[in-house]
């Protein structure tokens, strides 16, 4: 029994003197002379600008679609008719406003000719193989390509409508 009464006596006096008296000390700062900024003599990198921000407005595509007429006012009806198909057909890999799988449709008639996204919606496979942007697009976006969801000229005309409808 004694010999344990030492043991703890001795555990409490060791964590007594290890736990206690300790102080902080303070760290001297040390500070140098400053020198004067050098001046960089290397010219800017080019910046590179992403597939789907790039603005092309001449460039239609490769597929069925060769004309869009956009001069009359939005379609109210087509925009809703439109809006459905996307959100069925569209919304695993697009987000409206945002990057998803696949670039957002918003503001992409400020960026892309409305043939173009037609024949993108229509032909995907054909205009990954030989359109340039498309190809660019696809590489910007790890390799997924768009899948064909084989709608009607009708069905893309109407997603083409509610694009319209949508603003960055």
């Amino acid at each position: 029994m004694k010999s344990a009464l030492k043991i703890i006596t001795v555990l409490c006096l060791t964590l007594l003197v290890s736990c206690g008296g300790k102080e902080e000390k303070k760290k001297e700062k040390i500070s140098y002379p400053t020198k004067e900024p050098i001046e960089q003599t290397t010219a800017p990198k080019d910046e590179v600008v992403l597939a789907s921000k790039k603005v092309d407005l001449v460039n239609k595509g490769v597929g069925p679609i060769t004309s869009v007429d956009l001069s009359n006012p939005v379609d109210q009806k087509m925009v809703e008719r439109g809006q459905g198909v996307f959100k069925q057909m569209c919304t695993a890999c697009h987000r409206e406003n945002k990057k998803f799988i696949g670039p957002a449709p918003a503001g992409i008639l400020n960026r892309r000719s409305p043939e173009w996204i037609m024949n993108m919606i229509l032909n995907p496979e054909q205009m990954v193989k030989e359109d340039p942007l498309a190809k660019e697009l696809l590489a910007e976006f790890n390799g997924s390509p768009m899948v064909n969801q084989n709608l009607s000229e009708e069905d893309a005309r109407a997603v083409l409508e509610y694009f319209r409808t949508l603003e960055e």
